[in-house]
């Protein structure tokens, strides 16, 4: 698939909305990307997985798919399907980012960070950070979009589509000024 195929399911799938944001990250955008309701078709969702796996570095090995919940399971599933690899996701307890479910990163294993989307890539870097901490090494992260902000974690990484999507800081978003209700659709709630 190219990357206006990909833009395409992501429209017909209804997964790209139009509005006022406030995103995970804290910041605000017109734009939001919510993908799942592209998660919503197992085909297509399988289809994009491989195509992201497909264009991973050939070299690269990988031991472990690794998510964070709640939004990146279904991808990162579907990547380590295409890798044919085991998957684990992480989850977060009281605001700190843990593996439950008698999950565990065997040391010296090579990660893979498999993530829907990423803008500033904070939870991607709480989820590195784990493995490091379990005596793993993060190989690199891929994800379904690059939203295209500042990313906080230096891992090298490989979204399967860019988009331009601009955010701006609460204090200086002209939606918020023209009195535009905003909506918080992210997994994790953060305060205005």
């Amino acid at each position: 698939m190219n990357d206006e195929e990909i833009r395409l399911a992501l429209e017909q799938t209804k997964a790209i909305r139009k509005g006022h944001f406030r995103l995970t990250s804290g910041k605000h955008s017109d734009t939001y990307v919510q993908c799942a309701r592209l998660m919503e078709h197992p085909r297509l969702t399988n289809r994009l997985a491989a195509e992201a796996a497909h264009r991973l570095p050939e070299d690269l090995e990988i031991d472990l798919v690794i998510s964070p919940a709640v939004g990146g399971i279904l991808f990162g599933f579907a990547v380590a399907t295409a890798l044919d690899r085991p998957f684990i996701f992480t989850e977060r307890v009281n605001g700190v980012m843990v593996l439950r479910r008698a999950f565990e990163i065997p040391f010296g294993a090579r990660v893979l960070v498999a993530e829907d989307v990423v803008t500033t890539g904070g939870s991607v870097q709480e989820v590195c950070e784990l493995v490091r901490q379990n005596g793993a090494m993060t190989v690199a992260v891929i994800a379904l979009i690059d939203r295209g902000g500042s990313r906080v974690f230096s891992d090298e990484f490989f979204p399967l589509l860019r988009l331009e999507v601009p955010s701006w800081d609460a204090d200086n978003c002209g939606l918020c000024k023209d009195g535009i209700e905003i909506s918080a659709p992210g997994s994790r709630t953060i305060a205005k």
